[in-house]
């Protein structure tokens, strides 16, 4: 159990911060490892993907942006 959460926090800051850009396949296991937590959750995959479809749209947006601004970079 976590007792000190601002520590853990101030941990993960400072570790992302020291890491450095994800690769594409480190990018990618996390992904994966994400996708399969949540179908043993079942919440993966959607009963109705067309459900929040404009949720994802506005996400690939965002993502996409952010993409084209770190590759310039």
């Amino acid at each position: 159990m976590i007792k000190n959460s601002e520590l853990l926090r101030k941990f993960e800051d400072d570790f992302i911060r020291n890491s450095g850009r994800l690769t594409y396949d480190h990018a990618i296991k996390i992904y994966t490892a994400m996708w399969n937590q949540g179908v043993r959750f079942g919440v993966l995959p959607s009963k109705e993907p067309l459900e929040e479809i404009e949720v994802d749209i506005r996400v690939a947006k965002i993502l996409n942006t952010c993409l084209k601004k770190s590759s310039k970079g």
